[in-house]
């Protein structure tokens, strides 16, 4: 008899409804929440016919039924709920970016492997079909050296120093809440882990960053450039260079279709994948994850992301005030 798993939601904002909503899971339960307010995290629960609503993070690890918990926080609180569920025994599955920086990334990882729990971010791109089939079209038709991948994402937010994306104090700026996106698109494509070789940042009137270009190298000589910004709408867009041509991917963290041109300029549409389902294929993977029928491949993939994420602040000799 297949295993059921018990879900449990932490931080009950936006995200928290999409996953319930999108939730559709055979071998999966929604089981629980938990929001520092009762009275919300009842009001979640009854909302979403959830048997369990719990107004203490303690009193929900103590549950013995609950399986994986889903954190759903602002990132800079991820720590803070994903080392007490690891330790409790639980298995964990975070919103991205997962923590905010490599050594807090470490410390969760170490403390995942002494209690024998998966560990793993709610990274939708990592768990696309349409990622697996790109790989399998590289192959089959002998696309030659990878020499380029470019990233962007741009999106206007109003300035307000007050709203969670400009809030150093929320670990606002463009570089965890979308350049992880960028740089998770970038990973998924290099072959050898890079390094930065150039970056800039432009700062908002808060002190966070808002705007910023990364580019990177790896060993085997391929190049990356990523561009962010939360001034300015600029497109979702992915394109990743062979020899012997290239794949455009336009709202690439839920790819559901990309374009292929080849080194004569001829075109062609690849499917794979339903947007749609974007949240179901990573709670699916993550139930794999835990029953040992998939490697967590995805995490080694995050560590990179994060890598270069805290080379580029430090660099820019960026810190958030709590750190």
């Amino acid at each position: 008899m297949t295993k059921k798993y018990r879900w449990a939601v932490v931080g009950l904002g936006n995200i928290a409804h999409s996953f319930v909503n999108d939730f559709n899971q055979p071998d999966g339960e929604l089981y629980a929440v938990c929001s520092r307010s009762q009275t919300k995290a009842d009001q979640f629960a009854a909302e979403h016919q959830i048997p369990k609503a719990y107004g203490q993070l303690d009193d929900l690890l103590a549950d013995p039924a609950v399986d994986i918990v889903y954190v759903a926080t602002p990132h800079n609180y991820h720590l803070a709920t994903i080392l007490p569920a690891l330790k409790a025994g639980k298995h964990v599955l975070s919103e991205k970016a997962i923590t905010m920086s490599s050594t807090e990334l470490n410390q969760a990882k170490a403390v995942a492997a002494e209690n024998g729990v998966v560990l793993a971010e709610a990274m939708t791109l990592y768990h696309m079909p349409l990622y697996q089939r790109l790989h399998e079209i590289t192959k089959e038709r002998q696309l030659g050296k990878l020499k380029m991948v470019q990233a962007s994402f741009g999106s206007f937010k109003e300035p307000d120093p007050t709203n969670r994306f400009f809030n150093p104090n929320l670990a606002g700026g463009a570089l965890l809440d979308i350049g992880v996106y960028a740089l998770a698109f970038v990973q998924e494509f290099l072959t050898a882990k890079p390094f930065i070789t150039g970056t800039t940042m432009h700062r908002f009137s808060s002190g966070v960053d808002e705007a910023e270009t990364i580019t990177l190298r790896n060993a085997n000589d391929e190049l990356a450039t990523v561009a962010l910004t939360f001034r300015a709408k600029m497109p979702k867009q992915g394109i990743v260079a062979y020899e012997n041509g290239y794949f455009t991917v336009n709202s690439y963290p839920r790819a559901d279709s990309a374009t292929f041109t080849d080194s004569q300029g001829k075109t062609e549409t690849i499917h794979a994948g339903d947007t749609a389902n974007a949240m179901n294929y990573e709670i699916a993977d993550m139930q794999r994850m835990v029953a040992g029928t998939l490697p967590n491949t995805g995490l080694e993939k995050t560590t990179t992301v994060m890598d270069v994420m805290s080379a580029a602040r430090d660099q820019w000799d960026y810190r958030y005030p709590f750190e």
